[in-house]
């Protein structure tokens, strides 16, 4: 309807408001995806490309521990889906937000000073931390689910409003199934596997 009275009151108006309401269809959108549940499997959190694989110490508010763990970075651009999924099976134990800056979310630094939310899913083997983190444009974090709520692998359970970024913490020695630069599908693209050194769950590199 806004686009229309912009149409009427000039045209170029209306071809603006009409973009931009099909760009925010676009933004919202949810689609359904095929999670794999085989147990020990991490899936992606997030759409959008893999940004960094490298060790880091997580938030202390994650209570993870005062060494680096492996961490696997997940960028969402505008234009990438921002439904948030759980990438394992398990309990939500922890949930801290805290308030920060909104510089580019493909900065190193963005764990550290952007506005972040993070939640800790502990698995029957493993506690494996998620930060959602403001981006440059990035105005609001939201969280679906609660502490002490069980959690599916590839469930929603938030969502953060334009580009942003999605952090994964995994336990000391669990090895990436990603590189830098390739595509994730929240809910679906396998990031690692937490039962990796069974010889009978095997990977290739392609």
């Amino acid at each position: 309807k806004k686009s229309l009275i912009l149409f009427w009151l000039w045209s170029p108006l209306g071809w603006i408001g009409t973009i931009l309401t099909v760009w925010c269809a676009l933004f919202f959108r949810d689609p359904v995806r095929v999670t794999p549940v085989r147990e020990g499997l991490v899936v992606s959190p997030a759409d959008g490309r893999v940004s960094m694989i490298t060790m880091a110490l997580p938030p202390a508010e994650l209570g993870l521990g005062d060494r680096p763990l492996p961490r696997i970075s997940v960028f969402m651009s505008v234009f990438n889906c921002h439904v948030n999924r759980a990438p394992v099976a398990g309990r939500v134990d922890r949930i801290a937000y805290r308030p920060g800056l909104f510089i580019n979310a493909e900065l190193d630094k963005a764990s550290e000073d952007n506005e972040r939310n993070s939640l800790v899913i502990t698995t029957p083997t493993a506690r494996i931390g998620v930060v959602q983190i403001a981006g440059l444009v990035a105005k609001r974090i939201v969280c679906f689910v609660k502490e002490g709520q069980s959690i599916g692998a590839g469930e929603r359970f938030g969502l953060i409003r334009f580009g942003s970024r999605l952090d994964v913490y995994l336990p000391v020695g669990t090895k990436a199934l990603v590189s830098e630069g390739q595509t994730a599908i929240a809910g679906e693209t396998i990031l690692a596997d937490l039962a990796g050194d069974d010889p009978s769950r095997a990977y290739r590199a392609n």
